[in-house]
């Protein structure tokens, strides 16, 4: 049987298609979200997008945004959670330390989902490095989407440096799931200088 999905989830994965090509991107035009990902009609992750892009997305049925990254970086949009707002969209603000993410951080991001799973929700920091790994655990663990795949889609946009492996790895087996999948290689990234 084919799911039922209503008109604005369909326009947002729409546009999704439009924006990406139906796969990871980087922006180099006006109209493309930084390295963003749609795993589904109702779930997406990216780099950080400009006020233009969250009015493009809340049109075609973003709901909610999840933030998580600091607002402070250089690059994130100036009051965000008020264009958001002024949209219609929820705002939830996570401040995800880049070199200390800890699994309370990725707990309340998860009950943020939990609560209304079948809201349209864009996941974004900076680069959609942080939120890939989020995105990752989160299909694995609460969507049942084979590990394989989900890793595949983070290592689309970036392979994880050791900081991340760790703490991926940490929240896999807190889940009880098994690391060790055809094809997942855990050798992080080495740092560039």
């Amino acid at each position: 049987m084919r799911p039922v999905v209503s008109r604005a989830r369909h326009a947002l994965w729409c546009l999704t298609c439009c924006l990406i090509g139906a796969v990871p991107t980087t922006a180099s035009a006006d109209d493309e979200v930084i390295n963003y990902v749609a795993y589904s009609p109702v779930f997406a992750s990216a780099g950080q997008p400009t006020a233009t892009q969250l009015g493009a997305l809340h049109d075609a049925g973003l709901e909610r945004i999840v933030y998580i990254a600091y607002s402070d970086h250089e690059r994130s949009l100036q009051h965000e959670d008020r264009v958001a707002k002024k949209l219609g969209m929820e705002y939830i603000h996570i401040p995800v330390e880049w070199n200390e993410p800890t699994a309370s951080d990725f707990a309340l991001f998860a009950s943020v989902m939990q609560s209304a799973p079948d809201k349209p929700t864009l996941l974004h920091c900076q680069m959609n490095f942080r939120a890939t790994a989020f995105a990752m655990l989160y299909r694995v663990i609460f969507d049942d989407v084979p590990l394989a795949e989900a890793k595949a889609d983070m290592n689309a946009v970036w392979t994880p440096n050791q900081i991340w492996t760790d703490f991926i790895l940490a929240r896999l087996d807190e889940a009880g799931i098994d690391a060790a999948c055809d094809g997942c290689d855990w050798t992080p990234a080495t740092p560039q200088r």
